[in-house]
Order: structure tokens, then sequence, then C-alpha cells
């Protein structure tokens, strides 16, 4: 024999064995068995599972890379809470907070009005309450039981403008005039 035939017999002694194994693994595994279908399983009814709210940051649930928030505030919540009162809540509380000041302690009708100054700036007018305190007014100030506002002010009157809750929780408003008391 040649060298190169000598060659490729060797090649193919040593690689022969090696394709022969292959060949019986690869073709081993092909076989087909006939296997009989499981039986059907009946269907399964899902489970209906209700959940309690809790908390998901409970020390217990809490791995070790999550951080624990169930002692922290909740940033949505309101940090006052808001109460709704009526309308006859919320005239008693005008009323209460009224009796801090004097002028807000008498009826418009009670006080008098003893002078008025008529300014470029803002008139202004001087009246008097039943004790016999003085009061200087401006426009826009309130006076009175009811906080009647001080709408106007002439050089002979002031008009005074009232809102309060009548008995049947409406809003009422009254305009009253003060007029220039006139010296004998």
């Amino acid at each position: 024999m040649t060298r190169t035939n000598q060659k490729n017999n060797i090649f193919s002694a040593r690689l022969l064995p090696v394709f022969i194994t292959c060949f019986v693994l690869a073709f081993s595994g092909c076989k087909k068995k006939q296997e009989e279908p499981p039986p059907p399983t009946p269907p399964v009814k899902p489970k209906v599972v209700v959940h309690k709210a809790i908390s998901s940051a409970s020390p217990n649930l809490l791995q070790a890379n999550q951080l624990d928030f169930s002692t922290k505030k909740d940033p949505f919540k309101p940090y006052v809470a808001v109460k709704t009162a009526n309308l006859a809540e919320l005239a008693r509380q005008k009323k209460a907070m009224k009796t801090e000041l004097p002028i807000h302690s008498y009826d418009v009708s009670q006080f008098k009005l003893i002078g008025t100054v008529v300014d470029p700036k803002g008139n202004k007018a001087m009246v008097v309450d039943p004790a016999g305190k003085g009061y200087v007014l401006r426009l826009g100030m309130t006076i009175g039981k009811n906080e009647g506002k001080i709408i106007k002010i002439f050089p002979n009157g002031i008009e005074v403008l009232e809102q309060f809750y009548d008995d049947n929780n409406k809003i009422r408003k009254e305009t009253i005039r003060i007029p220039l008391l006139r010296k004998p």
C-alpha cells in the first residue's frame, strides 16, 4: 500500500467506531413508543379567595432588601381633619368670636355717629357706643353684633350692610343707615 492509503486506513479505522456510536445513539432515541394518553382531568373550579387588608410592609414579610414603612406617616392624609358644620353652627361660632371686641358687642342701631371726615385718601367716621367709648371707622370695617360691614361714609351719615342667618338658615341682607347727630 501506498503511504496515503495507509494514512486513510488508519484515519478511517480510528473514526469508524466513533461514527457507529453516534449513529446508534442518534437513532436509539427516535423510537416511537405507543403510550396511552392520560385520563382527562375534571375541570377545576377556581377558588375565590378573599384577602384581608393588611399592610404590605409587615415585618415578617419583609425581605432583606426591602424597607419598613409601617411606622411612617401617610403623606397623602391631610394634617387636619376637616369637619363639616351646618349653617347654624357657623353662625354660633361667628357670634362667639364677635364678642372679643367691644365694637361687636352692641347692635348697630345703638351706635351714635358724632362726626365724619371727608378725605381724598378715604372718608372716616367717628361713632360712640352706648357705654360712651368712641371708635374711628373706615370703609370695609365691621361693626355690631352681626358684623355689619361699612359700605359708605357720607358727610351726613354712614351705611352699614349686615348679613345674618334667619330662622330658616337663609342669609338675609339688611342695610342700616346711621345719621349724623345734630346739636340743637
